[in-house]
C-alpha cells in the first residue's frame, strides 16, 4: 500500500480524535487499580481473583489483535475502530450493573475488546499517513496519552468515587465513547486500500511477520517485559503501596497519580527528542541495550525495600522502563506498509497476553506463598523475584539474536 502524507492540520486533528480513543481505552485499563480496594471488599476477591479481573481486559483485547491486523489491512482505521468501540459500551454498561464478580469478568472481556483497535487503529494509520522519521515520536505520543489516561484512572476517579460511585462512573465512559465513534466517523479519513500487482501476488502474510527473524527476538520481551510492566503500573502497584507500605486508599491513588503524571510529561519530552537524538546515533538497539538494565535494577531495590518501596520507587521503575515501548513501532518499520496492520497488531498479541499472563501470574505466585505460611510482605517480594528473574532471561535472548545489530 502507498504512503499518503496528509498535511500537518489534517495530521493533528486525527490524531487528537485518534488520542480521545486512546484515552478512554487508557482510563479503563488502569481503573482496576484504583478500585481494587472497593471491588475486594464488596466482592470479596482474592489476590488470584483481582488479578483475573484486571487481566480480563487484556484477554479480551488480546484475543482480538490477529483478526484485528487483517481487518485495518482490509479496510482501516475509521470503520474498524468505530465498530469495535460499540462492544465496548455494551462492556462499559455491563461492567457498570453487575453483580457479581462473574459479571465483572465478563463485563471486563467486552471492555477489553471494544477497545482492541484503540491503539492498532491509529498506528495503522500513522504508518500510511505519516512520515517514517515521525513513527517512533507519533507512537512516543499516543503513549503520552495512554499516561493521561492512567494519570485520570487513579485520583480523579478517587475523588469521584464517594460522589458518584464506581458505577455511574463507567455509565459515564459508556457516553464518552459514544462521542467519540461520532468524532472518528466524521474526521477520520476513508481507508484507499490500493495494491497493485505485484503486492496483489505477494500481499504479504501473518506467517511472514511471525517468521521473521527480529520480530521473534522480541517475543519474550513482548510477553514478559513489555506486559509484567504494564501488570504493575495497571494494577499491582496499587496493591504493594495499599498492603505492603501501608498507604490508604487515598494515599495509593495519589501516588498512581504522580506515577502516570510523570510517565505523561516523560513520553512527551521522548517523543520530542527521538528523531534528533536518533541522528546523533542512538538507534532503537542501542537505547534498549543500554536502557533495560538500568529498569532490573529498580526493580530490585522495589523488591529489597520492601515495605519501605512506595510512588518515587515504582515511578522511577516505570521511567527507566520507557525504552520497552521503542520495540513496537520498531518492528512495525522492519516491514513493509502493507504488512502495518498485521505487525503492529502481532507484537500488541504479545504484549496483552503477556499482560494478562503476568497480572493473573503475580496474584497466583503471591496466593501460593501466603499459602505457604509467608506473610504478604515477602509473598509480594518472593512474586516479583520471579518477574524480574524471568524480565532477565527474556533480554538475554534478545541480547542473543540481535548481537550483531
Amino acid at each position: 500500500m502507498e504512503k499518503n502524507i496528509l498535511p500537518i492540520k489534517k495530521a493533528v486533528l486525527i490524531f487528537f480524535v485518534f488520542a480521545c480513543g486512546y484515552f478512554i481505552s487508557a482510563l479503563l485499563r488502569a481503573i482496576t487499580a484504583t478500585l481494587s480496594p472497593l471491588l475486594t471488599s464488596e466482592f470479596n476477591l482474592t489476590a488470584g481473583d483481582l488479578g483475573l479481573l484486571a487481566g480480563g481486559y487484556f484477554l479480551g483485547f488480546a484475543s482480538m489483535q490477529i483478526p484485528l491486523g487483517y481487518l485495518l489491512d482490509k479496510h482501516g482505521p475509521k470503520k474498524i475502530v468505530s465498530s469495535f468501540l460499540l462492544i465496548a459500551i455494551i462492556g462499559t454498561t455491563a461492567f457498570s450493573l453487575a453483580e457479581s464478580f462473574a459479571g465483572l469478568l465478563i463485563s471486563r472481556i467486552l471492555i477489553g475488546v471494544g477497545v482492541s483497535a484503540c491503539l492498532m487503529g491509529p498506528l495503522t494509520g500513522y504508518r500510511i499517513w505519516f512520515a517514517d522519521e515521525y513513527q517512533q515520536r507519533a507512537n512516543a505520543w499516543m503513549l503520552m496519552i495512554l499516561s493521561m489516561g492512567f494519570v485520570f484512572s487513579t485520583l480523579p476517579v478517587q475523588i469521584l468515587l464517594p460522589i458518584i460511585g464506581w458505577r455511574w462512573i463507567f455509565s459515564g465512559i459508556a457516553i464518552l465513547i459514544l462521542i467519540i465513534i461520532l468524532l472518528t466517523l466524521l474526521f477520520i479519513p476513508h481507508w484507499k486500500n490500493k495494491i497493485n500487482n505485484d503486492q496483489k501476488k505477494n500481499n504479504g502474510s501473518l506467517s511472514d511477520v511471525w517468521k521473521n527473524k527480529f520480530f521473534i527476538s522480541t517475543i519474550p520481551l513482548g510477553l514478559f517485559n513489555y506486559g509484567g510492566m504494564i501488570a504493575i503500573q495497571t494494577l499491582w502497584a496499587g496493591p504493594w503501596m495499599v498492603r505492603i507500605s501501608g498507604y490508604t486508599p487515598l494515599e495509593s491513588a495519589t501516588g498512581l497519580f504522580w506515577i502516570n503524571g510523570t510517565m505523561l510529561v516523560s513520553f512527551f519530552i521522548f517523543g520530542y527528542i527521538l528523531p534528533k537524538i536518533t541522528k546523533l546515533g542512538f538507534k532503537t538497539m542501542k537505547l534498549m541495550k543500554i536502557g533495560l538494565p538500568i529498569s532490573y535494577l529498580s526493580l530490585l531495590v522495589i523488591i529489597i525495600s520492601g515495605e519501605n518501596a512506595g510512588t518515587i520507587h515504582f515511578t522511577i521503575y516505570i521511567l527507566t522502563s520507557i525504552v520497552l515501548t521503542l520495540t513496537q513501532p520498531a518492528v512495525a518499520l522492519s516491514f513493509p506498509t502493507n504488512l502495518a496492520g498485521k505487525s503492529l497488531t502481532s507484537f500488541n498479541l504479545l504484549i496483552f497476553v503477556g499482560t494478562f499472563i503476568m497480572q493473573w501470574g503475580i496474584g497466583l505466585v503471591i496466593d501460593l506463598s501466603r499459602y505457604l505460611k509467608n506473610d504478604e510482605t515477602q509473598s509480594f517480594q518472593i512474586s516479583f523475584t520471579v518477574y524480574l528473574i524471568i524480565c532477565i532471561l527474556s533480554y538475554s535472548y534478545f541480547i542473543m539474536k540481535n548481537k550483531n545489530e
